[in-house]
């Protein structure tokens, strides 16, 4: 079987950064997203540009049967995969009591379940074959309670949490996964989300999608369980350990809020 590197949400953001340092490194690729327009231009550009065989997947991970579709295609393919990028999530802002519902429910699907899954799919081959890489995508929310964007915290606390543990299980496999926690930064989650106006992305200056993907391929190629990029990320997670949580709550709902509030 031939060996790929398969990243989620590979469309744009710090997925498609992912995908460019792989595909540099001649890694063959497969991209998985939900619009095939897009999955198509980059891999024209990929092909030509680098060299790599690509294959593309259009798929909404947040299906719950979708994870299982995509390992089925690649078993059909032929394609064996050693590097795996869980990167595909999405955010969402407001109180939770007057949130829509469906979209929490499409939030977990696909933030816990579609990574969860993906990881229990391709992990038995790669601790068989003795080697291979896994790429959790968190974010500096997994470390504190998140209101006004209550459940996307939440799901990040389980990638962190789930990344922890899995780690420990596969420690002298020859495997390794590894968590990236960024803080803001510059992609399409902000309008996804309607953070536009938030006092977090007007105070924090969001950092460039392609120095948090490079800054976190670096530690997972050389087997770090946890990349959190930036000095002031860094200290912000340092110093909640040290915060009583109710004040750590506190903070977050204040620079949650939007301008005005």
């Amino acid at each position: 079987m031939k060996n790929y590197a398969l990243v989620t949400g590979a469309s744009g953001g710090i997925g498609l950064e992912l995908a460019k340092l792989l595909a540099k490194d001649k890694h063959d690729l497969v991209l998985v997203a939900r619009s095939e327009d897009k999955l198509n231009e980059i891999k024209t550009s990929f092909e030509k540009d680098y060299n790599s065989n690509v294959s593309i997947i259009a798929i909404d991970l947040s299906v719950p049967d979708a994870p299982a579709k995509v390992f089925e295609q690649l078993k059909k393919d032929n394609i064996s995969i050693d590097v795996l990028i869980n990167n595909a999530g999405f955010g969402d802002y407001g109180a939770f009591a007057e949130c829509d519902l469906q979209k929490q429910e499409q939030m977990i699907n696909l933030n816990i379940l579609a990574l969860t899954k993906l990881t229990r799919l391709f992990l038995p081959t790669m601790i068989k074959s003795g080697h291979g890489r896994i790429m959790n995508v968190a974010s500096t929310a997994a470390f504190q309670p998140g209101p006004l964007m209550s459940v996307y915290y939440a799901t990040k606390a389980f990638v962190l949490s789930f990344t922890y543990a899995i780690a420990n299980e596969i420690k002298g496999t020859g495997v390794t996964i590894s968590a990236l926690c960024p803080g803001p930064t510059d992609t399409g989650f902000v309008s996804a989300a309607a953070l536009e106006n938030s006092k977090l992305f007007k105070t924090f200056k969001p950092k460039h999608s392609n120095e948090v993907a490079l800054f976190g391929y670096k530690r997972m190629m050389k087997g770090k369980l946890l990349s959190i990029p930036g000095c002031l990320n860094k200290l912000m997670v340092g110093s909640i350990r040290f915060t009583p949580r109710k004040l750590v709550t506190l903070v977050v709902r204040k620079v949650q809020e939007k301008e005005g509030n």
